[in-house]
């Protein structure tokens, strides 16, 4: 990324410098292409994953007029860009958080004319996978766009874009190693729509505003680097997420939310509940002991109001603990948590008694 930081050449202009910037830039394009199984010309570049879905609701009710249907365990992001943009149905989940198809389906069937269809391909508090190629396909049947919010999901899971169909699908850079500020929006080839952020022609005049090329370039080495650790990462992730578990289960009145199989949930969240203390107070225990960890999402944490995903599962929305891991966690990080947690926990609880 300092290569690119270093070069103040706008990537618009015939000169040399402004060829070599537009270079990177394309390659980037590529390469996150080539992580996510789409076109390249389908590769819109935004600030983030919040942009991308901001647009794609934006973009969506620009070419369909109608009601905007949102699993109630979608990102904030999704569901006040929805709640701006029109008319919303929210769908019920069950206790795993996943979207009860039936649900979508009796919408779809009332008549009323369905413009968008949101669905995360992973959830961001629990990791529930969620039926995305169904909720393509009866979308679609139903003459209703998609939108995929791939955040969690991208750089974790293997992702085949064009076989899924979506018309749009929002990823971010930072979910896997990448700079924060990117992220991009997959925009099917063939769907003309308009622009959230006007003011240039950039991207194919589809995203106004000259590019980040630095964040770009970081961008790109991340997809490269997730693209080529593929299922050994996954498969690292799942045994840390197991032991973080596993290790936490052995503390009485923790329960474990989301799917029991690991094949349902993405391999690198846990979400926990902890029976009897605040998911704060363990939150600054863990900190203190070098362990950073986060309740609810990680877009709340100015919020004080109880988690609408696990309200929407039926569960204990106040006392949430998350867990994640990456690309840089070890089986010491893993060994910390299951020594620190239940003492905490204990502590916490002898307080509270």
């Amino acid at each position: 990324m300092v290569e690119w930081l270093d070069r103040a050449a706008d990537p618009g202009r015939v000169h040399t410098e402004g060829r070599m910037v537009r270079a990177a830039i394309e390659d980037g394009r590529e390469e996150v292409a080539g992580l996510l199984g789409c076109r390249t010309r389908e590769v819109v570049f935004t600030s983030g994953g919040t942009e991308a879905v901001n647009a794609a609701v934006w973009g969506a009710l620009s070419v369909r007029q109608g009601t905007i249907a949102v699993p109630a365990v979608e990102h904030s992001s999704v569901r006040d860009a929805s709640d701006r943009a029109g008319a919303v149905r929210l769908l019920p989940v069950d206790g795993d958080g996943r979207l009860r198809l039936d649900a979508l389906d009796e919408l779809l069937g009332a008549g009323e004319p369905v413009a968008l269809v949101h669905c995360q391909w992973g959830n961001h508090e629990v990791g529930t996978v969620q039926p995305v190629a169904e909720v393509v396909d009866r979308s679609h049947r139903a003459g209703a766009l998609v939108h995929v919010d791939a955040v969690q999901a991208a750089g974790h899971v293997p992702l085949d874009l064009t076989a899924l169909g979506a018309d749009l699908v929002s990823v971010s850079a930072h979910k896997f190693g990448g700079p924060p500020g990117v992220g991009a929006l997959i925009v099917r080839r063939g769907l003309r729509m308009a622009p959230f952020i006007v003011g240039g022609e950039q991207e194919r005049a589809r995203r106004g505003g000259m590019e980040n090329v630095a964040g770009i370039a970081g961008f790109a080495v991340a997809a490269r680097a997730a693209g080529g650790a593929g299922p050994e990462e996954t498969t690292a992730a799942r045994t840390y997420t197991a032991g973080l578990r596993n290790a936490a289960l052995t503390v009485p009145g923790v329960v474990a939310y989301g799917p029991a199989s690991p094949e349902g949930r993405l391999p690198h969240i846990v979400c926990l509940g902890v029976e009897g203390v605040e998911a704060e107070a363990v939150l600054l225990g863990l900190d203190q002991a070098g362990i950073a960890a986060h309740s609810g999402s990680a877009c709340s944490s100015e919020s004080l109001e109880p988690s609408p995903v696990l309200e929407a599962m039926g569960v204990d929305a106040q006392r949430s603990l998350r867990l994640s891991v990456g690309w840089s966690t070890q089986e010491i990080d893993v060994a910390a948590f299951a020594a620190t947690f239940p003492a905490v926990v204990a502590r916490l609880r002898a307080l509270a008694g």
